[in-house]
């Protein structure tokens, strides 16, 4: 999911990637229900390595995560990146499009999924080998663990309220074409943050930081500098990144 960014960031900071609960490696939790569960993961996790304050990016679900974090631990974010995602709560109709897409997933697997919303995902003209990657990230995901995030998410805080009371710089960055979470709702983020920037990336859909990763990076990096430059802003802490599907 992060794979550019780790590479375009590690050599000069400690980057962090995290497999939420349910994928990657770390194992599913079928009985998750409570969205909130994935920052108090992150939280345990950055007190198992040590560390007091990060940078924090998430895409799409997991910048609904990252909202979460700064809700719960708002002293030890120094920034955030919001890119792909929205704070609304879910209407009554996305819970139950939620709730039977998770019972989909239990029943059939990924593959039919992922083939039906690859080309949402990134965009139709996007390079065949980002094509590939994202459609091979989708199938390997646990349908565990997938269908237990997405009841999760089916219940989540609204987060509109909360952006206009975070204090620290904020990045929010969307792909041009995506149709999850369009250009619109990161303009009313943008509008909702204090201290923020907006980077709409052209000739990307929901994953521009595959689809496009020069662009993204670009953005990205500059806006780390922003929040080195702050009094007491730690030139080396590591941005975290919260992988992320919808």
């Amino acid at each position: 999911m992060w794979a550019p960014q780790l590479r375009t960031f590690s050599a000069a900071r400690r980057v962090i990637a995290p497999d939420l609960r349910g994928y990657g490696a770390s194992p599913a939790a079928p009985a998750l229900t409570d969205f909130s569960q994935f920052a108090r993961d992150i939280e345990a996790l950055l007190d198992e390595l040590g560390v007091a304050s990060i940078v924090l990016a998430g895409l799409s679900m997991g910048g609904q995560i990252a909202m979460d974090c700064y809700r719960q631990f708002p002293g030890r974010v120094r920034g955030l990146v919001l890119a792909d995602t929205f704070p609304a709560a879910e209407t009554p109709d996305g819970v139950r499009t939620r709730d039977a897409m998770a019972d989909r997933l239990l029943r059939e697997g990924m593959r039919g999924y992922a083939d039906e919303v690859l080309e949402r995902m990134v965009a139709p003209y996007a390079p065949a080998e980002v094509k590939a990657h994202v459609h091979r990230m989708m199938t390997a995901t646990s349908p565990d663990g997938a269908a237990a995030a997405l009841r999760a998410r089916a219940r989540r805080p609204d987060y509109t309220a909360l952006l206009t009371q975070v204090s620290v710089p904020a990045l929010v960055v969307v792909g041009a074409d995506d149709t999850y979470t369009p250009v619109s709702d990161a303009r009313a983020m943008h509008a909702a943050l204090p201290d923020a920037a907006l980077h709409v990336i052209e000739g990307t859909a929901h994953m521009p930081n595959l689809e496009r990763p020069e662009e993204f990076d670009k953005a990205l990096g500059e806006f780390l500098a922003r929040v080195d430059a702050r009094p007491g802003g730690a030139g080396r802490q590591q941005p975290s990144t919260a992988p992320s599907r919808l």
